[in-house]
């Protein structure tokens, strides 16, 4: 960290002044220099949690705020790596998201970290429509911005025990201190385990249990008034099983055990470091947010699902990315305001992918392919693919706003180019037999670097219409999805030179069609907030509509095993959000409604137009209802004495581009029953309380069919002290 001590003292040196000049409590050290905290005054939907409705209601994860927040939708399958999130019909299942992630202000710069436990978070904000000209790329569909608990804003120490069933044990312990008014730090760890929920017939085992583990250390420092600085450090581990897959029959409409032969698993080490250097002055603020990120994980997968020796796929990275920001903000309270900023990053990833070829699998995927007197004489091989990704991205932006009378008038434009290259090695080694010749070795490589950029300009336009009540806004925002690699092909790439060379027909396979680019979409959005009742009943409206070309559609090749993604189509996108609470005497209602026809108006794949066919993989409606009611008690018997309940609806959601497939629409109960008194604290709680039977995801593999199934029932009981 010598460059970030450097930078302080330079930035000190540079900035200095005669202290005194602003009182201590003027000093926001937590809230975003980018974006106001009174996100219900700004144009733009959002739905915000807090600390309370996280902890009373169980919330561990961002998976479990699907449908709380309208048209939010990141399903629970597989494992913590595959972290999907898609927003107004728009998402991915691989590589690049659609949705950004800050956490305390700096952005999480690998989708593979999204999914973690919400261990003391202050608050979660889940803002909808692009956010591209203040936060760049992957945030067209908008950014999920985590503040996690202050030690300048509660002291003391948290410590809390939970069970559950299927052996589920969640632990969590912190200490937060200030030495201080202008001082101080905190401490804090978590660990979970489950044995898992889903077993695998093929071993008899459960094939999704794990554990997961984290420390987080915060100091929070004013050295002098008009500054602050703000340092997180957070070590997470990540081991677990995962991809309780269920092979389909399509003639019988049903779905079988899961049943593959070979261990599944996902390991995670994430390491990461955030520096915030705040200095404040009479009329506008500067920061400085400085990242640094590692992650180094792991994938094991039979790939083929099946109880057959078909393949396995290995995937191991090692990801460094560091990041820098430099924001200067107006004061909110002017008549013209403005926000300005430089960004920089560079990340390198190092990948191994080896795919292992077993003997069903040379028989059915290669051999068939080759004719009757050709043999392959191993019953197992590699295919060895090795990468280099390094990428790099600058951009800088500037938004302005202006208030003539009840309207604000705001507009903001970001240049961003970002460049990335691929270094490919990949390779593999077997033996045939033909007349006349008996195993002779046939090595296979394909080795070369890949290139791509883009520069985006992204404007964005919003009038807003204040009243006393609340506001109307209108606005028109472009957003963007970087541009890629497809690693997952190349296994497919190496078996067709093979399979060519064993031919002898030559082959002038290039890696050029691994390449695919940003994917950029229009949003247009008009919605409105209302304080009503003096301020017991909140509402939040709103329509949009979204434009998306070069849209990145994940497309299976016909006689491969992998898959690639491809800017294949272009879609549009419509629909509207609701939200409303309600406080009433010693309830407090919360509800949401979100509505989205996503359809491909371009899309062809192997000679197939799928337009005006939806979105897949994106549920068309989403639904929640809260119900939270502080128990009447006697103060010598509890504090409070909160029940919970909850329901939350999600779908239909199309699996499939010709929309043959799909969930139906179901909905899953949740409640918990709270009690609190002094220090100590205990809940009784449930999720999926009717054991719904649904589905969370499809995909197909060398011609089958597979279904991931969602969590069944869970229960369980939590015990916390508070000191």
């Amino acid at each position: 960290m010598t460059f970030i001590a450097a930078f302080i003292s330079l930035f000190i040196t540079t900035f200095a002044e005669t202290a005194d000049t602003i009182v201590l409590a003027g000093i926001d050290i937590v809230s975003s220099v980018k974006m106001s905290d009174d996100t219900d005054k700004q144009p733009y939907s959002v739905t915000t949690i807090g600390r309370a409705d996280i902890e009373n209601r169980h919330i561990n994860s961002i998976k479990e705020l699907t449908a709380i927040a309208p048209n939010f939708y990141q399903p629970d399958y597989g494992s913590r790596m595959t972290s999907s999130i898609y927003v107004r019909g728009f998402g991915s299942r691989i590589d690049q998201p659609v949705v950004g992630m800050n956490i305390d202000q700096l952005p999480v710069m690998n989708k593979n970290n999204y999914d973690f436990e919400l261990f003391d978070i202050d608050k979660v904000q889940i803002i909808r429509g692009a956010q591209s000209t203040l936060f760049g790329r992957n945030t067209s569909g908008g950014t999920i911005n985590i503040t996690t608990l202050s030690p300048l804003n509660f002291q003391g120490k948290r410590l809390s025990v939970e069970y559950g069933n299927e052996n589920s044990i969640r632990i969590k312990a912190a200490h937060y201190e200030a030495a201080s008014r202008r001082f101080g730090w905190s401490v804090g760890t978590y660990y979970n385990h489950s044995d898992g929920f889903f077993t695998n017939s093929c071993t008899g085992d459960k094939c999704d249990g794990g554990d997961n583990a984290a420390v987080r250390a915060r100091f929070q420092w004013l050295p002098a008034d008009r500054w602050s600085i703000d340092n997180t450090f957070t070590v997470g581990y990540t081991d677990e099983g995962g991809w309780g897959y269920r092979l389909y029959n399509g003639t019988s409409g049903t779905l079988q055990p899961i049943a593959y032969n070979e261990e599944c698993y996902y390991r995670r080490f994430n390491l990461s470091d955030g520096l915030v250097v705040k200095r404040f002055f009479d009329d506008f603020t500067i920061s400085s947010a400085t990242g640094y990120q590692y992650t180094d994980d792991e994938m094991h997968l039979d790939n083929d699902f099946l109880a057959d020796d078909y393949f396995t796929m290995e995937q191991a990275q090692r990801e460094h990315s560091i990041t820098q920001e430099f924001v200067i903000k107006s004061r909110d309270d002017k008549a013209f305001r403005w926000t300005g900023g430089l960004f920089a990053f560079y990340k390198h990833l190092q990948m191994e992918a080896p795919v292992h070829f077993r003997e069903v699998g040379i028989r059915e995927l290669i051999a068939k392919r080759l004719p009757s007197w050709f043999t392959i004489d191993e019953n197992a091989f590699d295919i060895t693919d090795d990468f280099k990704i390094p990428t790099y991205g600058v951009a800088a932006y500037l938004q302005g706003g202006y208030t003539v009378g009840a309207f604000d008038i705001e507009a903001g434009l970001r240049v961003d180019y970002e460049n990335s290259s691929m270094d490919y090695y990949s390779h593999s080694l077997v033996h045939y037999s033909v007349p006349g010749k008996v195993h002779e070795p046939l090595p296979t490589t394909f080795k070369g670097t890949e290139k791509v950029d883009a520069l985006e300009l992204l404007p964005g336009l919003s009038i807003t219409y204040r009243h006393s009540k609340g506001n109307i806004y209108a606005s028109v925002r472009k957003g963007f999805k970087a541009g890629g690699f497809n690693t997952q092909i190349f296994s497919d790439i190496l078996q067709t030179k093979m399979i060519r060379n064993m031919q002898g027909t030559g082959d002038d396979t290039d890696a050029s069609a691994t390449k695919y680019k940003p994917e950029e979409s229009f949003n247009y959005e008009v919605g409105g907030n209302l304080s009503l009742l003096d301020g017991r009943l909140s509402l939040a409206a709103s329509l949009f509509y979204i434009d998306c070309t070069d849209q990145q559609l994940t497309i299976h090749p016909t006689a491969g095993t992998g898959r690639i993604m491809s800017n294949a189509g272009e879609s549009r996108s419509y629909g509207c959000e609701l939200a409303a609470r309600y406080d009433i005497g010693r309830f407090t209602i919360n509800a949401t409604y979100g509505y989205t026809n996503a359809k491909f108006e371009k899309f062809t794949n192997e000679g197939i137009s799928y337009k005006g066919k939806q979105l897949p993989y994106a549920p068309r409606e989403t639904a929640s209802l809260n119900v939270a009611y502080k128990i009447p008690v006697a103060r010598s018997i509890a504090n409070h004495l909160i029940l919970n309940i909850g329901w939350n609806g999600i779908g239909r959601i199309y699996w499939n581009e010709a929309n043959t497939l799909s969930q139906s629409f179901y909905g899953l109960w949740q409640a918990s029953l709270s009690w609190e008194k002094g220090h100590f604290g205990a809940s009784l709680w449930g999720k999926n309380l009717l054991d719904e039977k649904y589905n969370t995801f499809y995909f197909r593999s060398i011609g089958n069919d597979f279904f991931a199934e969602g969590k069944p029932l869970q229960a369980g009981v939590s015990f916390h002290i508070n000191l």
